[in-house]
């Protein structure tokens, strides 16, 4: 005699069901939500622009994503925590000041790029100490610390870019150039992807990081650290920041004052879009990756149809509008 349960798992609609296309409609959209969007996105661009979709393109779209990705990385571990990161743009530009100006300085390239990434360290640190020790909350906590990064930043710099292209071949060479036909930049993002993705989903720690973000009183109450764990979230977050940083003043050839800052509402885009790809509101690598990729075909679209600029900043804002207003409705499904 057939197990019936057994049999019932081989149909057609129970593996649906598994796949999530039972769902309701809402549920639906909170589980698939930016995967749609995106496929949007391109549909819409590929009939407005006839160069949309051609292989450079598609390979310029995944470059132009790259080293927001790798700030968004870092984001996603803080978020996945139940905390926030405002001060990783205000990081970015800082570290890219901090190495160009130590390689004008004839510093070598090796140890000014390490100082420039011990700064990320440095940041994520007083983070974590303003958050788990003073118990400020981060919105306000990062927001303070972004300022002072902003001072810092222009402590050396005197608003001014410092400018290394021509006297540092071998730091320049380091973002500029492809391997294979694929930008240096998309490499990277796929490195620092795998090793997040590995941390989040393969550790001790990142079990403990989802449990404080899910529950931190459950958390607390099964022994997690919570103020290690909460404070090595936006180490990890400073560290993807100063990377970050430290690519962009390669690719530029320069050390921009405010080279950075715009990473910061680009990663939270991101983030809260990729919350949206077959989870319902959670913080993870993989779906912050294709919610950069989004982002980045929403401006590579609209710079290719010739719109002004500031529809670029409307529609990014709206983008993120949605993405959280879908993220948290995933949330709302998952719970009940």
């Amino acid at each position: 005699m057939v197990d019936a349960a057994s049999d019932n798992r081989k149909t057609p609609l129970a593996f649906g069901s598994r796949l999530g296309l039972r769902q309701s409609p809402a549920a639906l959209i909170g589980r698939y939500g930016a995967l749609l969007v995106l496929a949007g996105l391109i549909l819409y661009f590929s009939l407005a622009s006839p160069y949309f979709m051609n292989a450079r393109n598609m390979v310029q779209i995944i470059n132009q994503a790259a080293l927001g990705c790798i700030v968004a990385g870092g984001l996603t571990i803080v978020l996945a925590g139940g905390h926030f990161d405002l001060s990783i743009g205000y990081m970015a530009s800082l570290s890219g000041v901090i190495v160009a100006n130590l390689m004008a300085a004839d510093v070598p390239v090796p140890v000014a790029m390490g100082v420039a990434i011990a700064s990320g360290v440095i940041a994520g640190a007083v983070n974590g100490f303003l958050v788990t020790k003073l118990e400020i909350h981060a919105l306000v906590a990062t927001l303070g610390t972004g300022s002072l990064l902003v001072g810092v930043n222009y402590l050396l710099s005197s608003g001014v870019a410092t400018s290394i292209a021509g006297i540092r071949p071998e730091f320049m060479s380091i973002a500029i150039g492809n391997w294979l036909g694929v930008p240096r930049p998309v490499y990277y993002m796929v490195i620092m992807s795998l090793i997040l993705w590995a941390i989040l989903s393969k550790t001790d720690f990142g079990r403990n990081v989802r449990a404080v973000g899910g529950n931190v009183e459950a958390a607390m109450l099964s022994g997690v650290p919570i103020k290690r764990v909460v404070t090595l979230t936006f180490v990890i977050s400073g560290v993807c920041a100063a990377v970050t940083g430290v690519l962009l003043a390669s690719t530029v050839g320069s050390g921009q004052p405010n080279g950075g800052d715009g990473y910061t509402l680009t990663s939270f885009a991101a983030a809260f879009v990729g919350s949206t790809v077959l989870r319902e509101g959670q913080f993870h690598v993989f779906g912050t990756i294709v919610g950069g990729v989004t982002v980045a075909a929403g401006f590579n679209g609209l710079a290719l149809i010739g719109v002004p600029p500031f529809v670029q900043y409307l529609f990014q804002g709206l983008l993120l509008i949605a993405a959280v207003a879908l993220s948290s409705a995933g949330r709302r499904w998952s719970r009940g």
